[in-house]
């Protein structure tokens, strides 16, 4: 039997915090599945861990909150592949906003929104 792959978070601490009591953390000697993005974290940072964890094997869908997402936007859309799936979601102090989600973009673009 073929195991299956690991979902991962970057994202605040509610966020991160919920997915782990979730049972989706994954930590070994060398890394973890999760960034805990709080103020003492850059961009340079998240941008690191995003380019790490889109290459590990073993990860199929990688979660990031929105405004997160919004610090390392020129990753994301430069970012085509499939597996894994780069999923944006909304956290507790900042709403969702399709009008700044990449894969919403590209959808409204592929059925004729006009948007890039």
């Amino acid at each position: 039997m073929s195991e299956g792959k690991l979902v991962a978070v970057i994202g605040d601490e509610d966020t991160v915090t919920g997915f782990l009591l979730a049972g989706c953390g994954h930590r070994t000697a060398e890394s973890t599945n999760f960034l805990v993005c709080d103020e003492k974290v850059t961009s340079v940072h998240v941008e690191e861990k995003f380019r790490e964890l889109s290459t590990r094997p073993d990860v199929g869908i990688i979660l990031i909150n929105q405004h997160v997402a919004s610090s390392i936007r020129h990753v994301l859309k430069d970012y085509t592949e499939t597996i894994p799936t780069v999923l944006e979601i909304p956290s507790k102090d900042h709403p969702y906003d399709p009008e700044q989600d990449y894969i919403m973009q590209r959808v409204n673009m592929y059925l004729g929104g006009g948007q890039d």
